[in-house]
């Protein structure tokens, strides 16, 4: 039987691939078919859904296959990891979800619907968008310092926008009070887009953000950013301390986003999205383009993942039942 000359390229690429990625079995070789499904149980167009697509469309042309974007947001993230949980585990549903339904979640809400350790198979985190504390310029501080003393001597005055109670920017928020010993005020959005005017206004004045949430105030004179909480500064703020730097070593938070696939799922089929996932990020175009964004690329192999996500849901789990926040149901 002769074959076109797309079809006898294609079969050339899959070659070509297996030869580059060796002690993957035979299934593994031949798979992917046919379009993969890749739910992401957030808003289009949020910060973790364009990390998401940037790394997905790379990933695309490498593997040579349609990787089809579906968001379903929804209950902080739940209602799309849950649809993820119930796909069938054959490689062609990946969940790109985050840390919230993946690691606090599991604290904060009564049912999820799904358990994060049992129903998946983690591949590895992708992206990580280390928590910039950011303040009004209305706000009379210019220091981490200057932040953390004005707090205590405003108790409970002091309000900071997230996009919702058990986000990252919530318990963010949660963990520098305990760090610190103050006391502050949440005011969770619906809409993030809300808060940038009220953070410019002074009647939000305080965020412990991702930098995509306060780049307009920022770049509008109408912010600050005091601290990055990582161990390196951003490249988008390379004038701006790390906590570390500024005199707050312990107080280190990111939102991070990692690729799930069903429990069940082939191993050899987990390993190979993972090495595509690194493949993709070593991108130097793709590196820039996070960075642009504010977020961290970073691929570990899929045991790692797995020791990565528990370690995160028992670290959730302490701060949030100390702050003693009641569970959603």
């Amino acid at each position: 039987m002769s074959t076109t000359p797309a079809r006898r390229f294609g079969l050339a690429a899959s070659l070509a691939l297996a030869a580059m990625l060796p002690g993957l079995s035979a299934q593994a070789q031949t798979w992917p078919s046919h379009n993969i499904q890749v739910i992401v149980p957030f808003a289009a167009g949020s910060a973790s859904d364009v990390v998401t697509r940037i790394m997905l469309n790379k990933m695309s042309q490498n593997m040579g296959v349609t990787l089809v974007v579906e968001n379903r947001p929804g209950a902080g993230g739940n209602i799309g990891t849950a649809m993820g949980a119930k796909a069938a585990p054959d490689g062609y549903t990946w969940i790109a979800s985050g840390s919230g339904p993946i690691a606090a979640n599991k604290t904060l809400y009564e049912d999820l619907g799904y358990d994060p350790e049992k129903d998946f198979e983690a591949v590895s985190p992708f992206a990580f968008f280390t928590i910039v504390v950011t303040a009004s310029t209305k706000l009379p501080v210019n220091s981490l310092a200057e932040l953390i003393a004005y707090a205590k001597q405003h108790p409970g005055e002091l309000n900071y926008g997230s996009v919702g109670i058990g986000s990252s920017q919530h318990l963010g928020g949660v963990y520098f009070e305990q760090l610190t010993g103050t006391k502050l005020t949440h005011v969770p959005y619906k809409n993030i887009g809300q808060y940038a005017p009220d953070m410019i206004a002074g009647t939000v004045p305080l965020g412990f953000q991702w930098l995509p949430n306060v780049m307009a105030p920022l770049k509008s004179n109408g912010a600050k950013a005091l601290a990055v909480a990582g161990t390196t500064r951003l490249p988008a703020l390379p004038d701006t301390p790390t906590t570390i730097e500024a005199g707050l070593p312990e107080y280190q938070a990111s939102g991070w986003f990692a690729m799930q696939v069903p429990r069940g799922t082939p191993k050899d089929i987990v390993e190979r999205i993972n090495k595509e996932m690194a493949r993709a990020i070593a991108d130097p175009g793709v590196r820039e383009r996070f960075e642009q964004q504010g977020a961290v690329a970073k691929v570990i192999s899929p045991e790692e993942a797995t020791k990565f996500v528990s370690d995160e849901i028992v670290k959730w789990r302490g701060i949030i039942e100390k702050a003693g926040i009641p569970k959603i149901k």
